[in-house]
């Protein structure tokens, strides 16, 4: 009989990239899979290869919903048959804990974000303050974990004397057909919340005339993007596609001229960050135009996949993204793609889990 994880995130499941990844690995290596996460209102149909169960929520947002999914995990994991436990960043992690205490099995954490750094928390001092106090009670205590790049990693060393794991939240490598990079289309994907940039991309359409601007994602900004698309004269050219099942994003991101990645260094959540659109837009051999963050500077400089923002004024935004559409087939992906993918990444998972799949 195959041992059986348990992986539990807040979110809807259909769009989580990393999860879904995880998850086919975790099959892969002889486990038995169940995900769970939550239903919303805007979830779409999920076909998975594992089982999944999608709670449907009372609340969907702010402290009720946080109080009563993890109220609710930690009943559906008391009453759950598992060998291993996997639950995805720090609102997950309380009911996994208590339940791996309680029945003595082994609890590994993936740490997608510095989660109390998040810039939603930066004027929500409170909020901020209970999120730290939760972290600094479970990290201590935990034994295996894994994040997303090395300098979160380094942090969490430091604060906590934890010893994580890296593995990137690159995509599987597969071939890639021809494609035309002069559509003078700009894409971002991702949630939309502070400090993704997009304020400034919009402005910078009304320099860019002959261009379009995709945004695929949701959050609690769009509704002031809608409105300042009409203020700033745009909005014939931006175009909100709201959120989309991962298996959809990819005829965007290959279609685009560009990506953009114009995350603001908000609290160290975001300085820290590797957004997994990086890696989707090298994948799609999409050119990127990027903030300079500490991690995603690190792989722009390494491979020449686009440039870097230099600065965050809309007209010299524009500038230059004009003139990396003069020379969008000098870009290189080949390397990046074989040494940026989910089979590397997938074999530090292997050794995260290697010993429970011997026990």
């Amino acid at each position: 009989m195959r041992k059986k994880v348990i992986v539990s995130v807040t979110n809807d499941i259909s769009t989580d990239q990393r999860v879904f990844k995880v998850c086919n690995s975790l099959q892969a290596m002889g486990f038995e899979v169940e995900l769970i996460g939550a239903s919303r209102p805007w979830s779409v149909a999920l076909k998975r290869d594992y089982s999944c169960k999608r709670m449907k929520m009372r609340f969907n947002t702010g402290p009720l919903f946080y109080f009563e999914y993890n109220l609710r995990l930690f009943f559906l994991l008391l009453f759950k048959p598992a060998a291993v436990l996997l639950s995805n960043d720090l609102d997950t992690l309380l009911p996994n804990y208590l339940i791996s205490k309680l029945k003595n099995i082994p609890l590994v954490y993936d740490s997608h974000e510095l989660f109390p750094e998040a810039p939603e928390l930066l004027e929500r001092p409170f909020k901020k303050r209970l999120w730290e106090r939760l972290e600094s009670f479970l990290l201590p205590r935990i034994k295996h974990a894994y994040t997303v790049c090395e300098s979160i990693q380094s942090y969490y060393k430091t604060l906590y004397g934890i010893d994580m794991k890296v593995v990137r939240n690159a995509p599987n490598l597969c071939s890639q057909t021809s494609r035309d990079r002069n559509t003078k289309t700009l894409l971002y994907q991702g949630n939309i919340n502070p400090g993704r940039g997009l304020e400034v991309a919009i402005k910078g359409m009304s320099f860019l005339p002959d261009y379009r601007l995709k945004i695929i994602g949701n959050g609690i900004g769009l509704n002031k993007l809608k409105i300042l698309t009409e203020s700033e004269g745009v909005s014939n050219q931006v175009e909100f596609l709201g959120r989309l099942p991962f298996e959809d994003l990819q005829k965007h991101t290959e279609s685009a001229s560009i990506g953009i990645l114009f995350e603001e260094p908000l609290g160290l959540s975001f300085e820290y960050s590797l957004p997994n659109k990086l890696f989707d837009y090298i994948h799609a051999e999409t050119p990127v135009l990027a903030s300079p963050l500490i991690e995603v500077k690190k792989i722009m400089d390494k491979y020449k996949v686009g440039e870097l923002l230099v600065d965050r004024n809309p007209e010299y935004i524009a500038q230059q993204i004009q003139a990396m559409e003069s020379k969008l087939s000098a870009y290189e992906f080949g390397k990046a793609k074989a040494e940026l993918n989910w089979k590397n990444e997938e074999k530090v998972l292997k050794l995260v889990f290697a010993d429970f799949m011997q026990k």
